[in-house]
Order: C-alpha cells, then sequence, then structure tokens
C-alpha cells in the first residue's frame, strides 16, 4: 500500500509540474508579446495556418497565434483577480458565519439567495450596472463566484467546531475571534486554496461568454471571447482558423486549471488521493 500511496504522489506531483509549466508558458508568452506582433499587415489577409502564421491571420492580417496568446494572458489577469476576490470573500463569510448560530443562517441565507439566480444572469446584470469593461467583469466574477467554495468552507468550518480541542478552548473562555483565528483559520487555508485554483475555471469561461455577448471586455482588447464574437462573422466563408484555435487554446487553459486544482487536492487530502487508486 505504501509503494502504490508513494507512485500515486509522484505522478500526482508530475502533472501539477506538468500543468504548471504549460500554464506558465502560455502566459509569460502572451506578455511578452509586443505590439507589433498585433499591427494590421494588408499583406497577409485571411490566410489559412501556415508555418510563417501557426494559426493564421483575420480579415486584418494580424497573426491569430499572437492575438490568442496575448488574450489568454488577459483572461488569466481577469481571473486572477476575480477568483482571488471571490475567495476572500468566501472566507470573509465562513470565519463569520463561525461566530454564532444567527450568523450562520444570515450567511447561509445570502449563499441560497445567490445560488437561487441563474448564474450568468447574475453576471450580466451585475456587470452592466458597473458599467460593464475590465472593472465591471472583474467585479461582476468576483460577486457572483463566491457562494460555492464559501458553501465548502462553511461545511470544513463546522466540523472543526465540534473538534474537542475547540470545545476546550471555550471552557478556557477563549473568545470567538482567537478560536477563528487559531483553530478555524488553519483548517480552513487548504481548502481555501484550492478553491481559489478551482474557480479560475468558471472565471475565465464566464468572462469569455459575456464578452463574447458584448457585455464584457471592450473590443479593443484581444481577450478570447471579443476574438470569438468577432471571428463568427466569418466562419460562413470558410475561414474556420478564426475561432478554433482561440477556442481550443482557452479550452486548453481551463483544463490545465482544472487538472492542477484537481492534482492539487489529491497532494494536499490523503483520503481524496487514495480514492483514485
Amino acid at each position: 500500500m505504501g509503494r502504490i500511496t508513494w507512485n500515486l504522489r509522484q505522478r500526482t506531483l508530475g502533472m501539477i509540474i506538468f500543468s504548471l509549466l504549460l500554464l506558465l508558458g502560455m502566459i509569460v508568452t502572451g506578455i511578452v508579446i509586443g505590439d507589433d506582433k498585433l499591427a494590421i499587415n494588408p499583406d497577409a489577409m485571411n490566410q489559412e495556418p501556415s508555418l510563417d502564421h501557426l494559426f493564421g491571420t483575420d480579415w486584418l492580417g494580424r497573426d491569430m497565434l499572437a492575438r490568442t496568446l496575448k488574450g489568454l494572458a488577459l483572461s488569466f489577469f481577469v481571473g486572477l483577480l476575480a477568483a482571488s476576490s471571490s475567495a476572500m470573500i468566501a472566507l470573509t463569510f465562513t470565519l463569520i458565519a463561525s461566530w454564532n448560530r444567527a450568523l450562520d443562517r444570515i450567511v447561509t441565507w445570502l449563499i441560497d439567495l445567490f445560488l437561487s439566480v441563474p448564474h450568468l444572469v447574475l453576471l450580466l446584470l451585475i456587470s452592466f450596472a458597473i458599467g460593464g469593461g475590465f472593472k465591471g467583469v472583474v467585479i461582476g466574477l468576483a460577486l457572483t463566484h463566491w457562494p460555492s467554495l464559501t458553501r465548502i468552507l462553511r461545511a470544513e468550518m463546522l466540523q472543526v467546531k465540534t473538534a474537542h480541542y475547540v470545545h476546550l478552548s471555550k471552557q478556557l473562555g477563549k473568545t470567538p475571534i482567537w478560536i477563528a483565528r487559531r483553530h478555524i483559520l488553519p483548517h480552513l487555508l487548504p481548502q481555501l486554496f484550492i478553491g481559489f485554483l478551482l474557480l479560475f475555471p468558471h472565471a475565465i469561461l464566464h468572462e469569455a461568454a459575456i464578452s463574447f455577448l458584448g457585455f464584457g471586455l471592450p473590443a479593443e482588447q484581444p481577450s478570447i471571447g471579443i476574438i470569438l464574437s468577432e471571428s463568427m462573422r466569418y466562419l460562413s466563408t470558410g475561414k474556420w482558423w478564426l475561432a478554433v484555435f482561440p477556442g481550443l487554446s482557452l479550452l486548453l487553459m481551463v483544463l490545465l486549471f482544472d487538472t492542477l486544482g484537481q492534482h492539487i487536492r489529491k497532494w494536499v487530502d490523503p483520503f481524496h488521493g487514495q480514492k483514485g487508486v
């Protein structure tokens, strides 16, 4: 059993490193791409994928590989801000719920309220109300992605509160803030980090969705949603590469983040890791 567990942990660590390297490669490449790579080139309009342009070019002669990598880097930063904000909101509500039963019922009611509204509809309403753009998308994503993580952290918090050492701390006169800081928070941090990673794919996909619908990032920013939206009018003329490669690249980034989160969960949770054996 020990050998099997060790082999499993080695495979898990290998997948974590592999996913991290691919993600870093995509993000760093998108960051270092200069504006000259995104410049209009009338001599290279509507070229199919080739060795000179691996993803082809668009109707303005812009290299689609450069635009796609730039869009993925932008999606990463949107997802980073949104996921980190949602994680902080979830942690705050969980710690508030640990104070007493009345606050726990209020937090539970807020979770049920937000989860009862269709996710994309609520995201569109918040983003539109704030004015759209980068700020509107990030705030909308942050305010709509915290409930599911809060529910997971709350369940972990309730389990910790029943532990003997927590009851002993209460008997010794420790305050709820002391108990939350010393006992509850250390147990929540691993789940918080994993939840933060798993929020990334949802945030990136929802950003692309609302940008595709015209309620997200402005058209001058080369986000994947904007690229896919612009490519729709050219698909009927046979320019399939304008949508296929950006869409597959977005799917690859989402799968890499999901794989990273799942394997880190296996690494930090031995029971979860042995379930896959």
